[in-house]
């Protein structure tokens, strides 16, 4: 590992998961919420995030394992090592009470009563949901720092894909903690705190790293990086971009995000 590659990798993290401080921001100064443009900025990160998955980070998985084992065999594991990514993230999803999981996003309008008012269901709305975010953006920070220490160029994609989905996570927590205390200060705070679970999972990475020497360890964890970034997309991205807006807005963001990134990957 060269410690260049590592440092931007937790740096990429690091932005990633402020993103939500973002949307915190966002929620106190946009009167409405552009939900075209969030369709389509939600199908773009699933694009993005689908595409190197199966192009980039399933492939260099299956050539690392590849030096160790026969080809049929490198290929079993990393497929086997794939699924364990999809359910992995599956069971953290199960974990977050239904009613503040963050998959389930609102616009400021459906959160908007019209004026602060101070109410504890209200709070425990928006702390939850702080909470849930940064439980689902854990396995996120894994995924991109992973990425980041194998390919920069495709890590910085991850990172601008994940930050993307991550404002209107912002906005999901700040409104109601607004709503519920009157305070700004509090409602941007909590939301910025629910994005440093990315880093944490940056460093959770590192350690697994730092445990395994064995080249042959990162190749499985890129098969689970892969596969929790697809179990992202089409268990929050998709369904979040189709809340939003409309069936062919979110497509097109999706088509858009493959063509993008794909470009980008042969230029570079």
């Amino acid at each position: 590992m060269e410690w260049t590659n590592i440092y931007l990798a937790f740096g990429l993290t690091l932005f990633a998961g402020l993103a939500t401080a973002i949307g915190g921001g966002i929620a106190f100064f946009a009167k409405r919420t552009n939900t075209t443009f969030l369709s389509y900025s939600l199908g773009f990160s699933a694009g993005v995030m689908i595409y190197i998955s199966f192009t980039e980070i399933l492939p260099e998985s299956t050539l690392i394992i590849g030096e160790y084992f026969s080809d049929e065999i490198a290929t079993w594991l990393t497929f086997l090592f794939f699924i364990g990514g999809v359910f992995l993230t599956a069971f953290i999803d199960k974990m977050v009470p239904t009613k503040e999981n963050p998959h389930e996003m609102r616009s400021l309008e459906q959160m908007d009563n019209g004026r602060p008012c101070r109410g504890k269901r209200l709070l425990r709305v928006g702390i939850f949901t702080a909470i849930a975010i940064a439980i689902h953006n854990f396995p996120e920070g894994i995924a991109t720092f992973m990425a980041g220490v194998s390919d920069i160029t495709v890590g910085i994609s991850i990172a601008l894909a994940i930050a993307i989905h991550n404002i209107p996570e912002g906005i999901a927590i700040s409104v109601p903690v607004y709503y519920a205390t009157g305070s700004r200060k509090k409602a941007f705070w909590w939301a910025a705190l629910s994005g440093l679970a990315e880093p944490l999972g940056a460093l959770f990475g590192f350690f697994i790293l730092s445990l395994f020497h064995n080249q042959a360890v990162l190749g499985y964890v890129f098969a689970i990086v892969a596969g929790i970034m697809i179990y992202i997309s089409f268990d929050e991205l998709l369904p979040a971009a189709h809340k939003y807006g409309k069936h062919h807005t979110t497509i097109y963001g999706l088509i858009s995000g493959i063509i993008v990134i794909g470009i980008s990957l042969i230029l570079i």
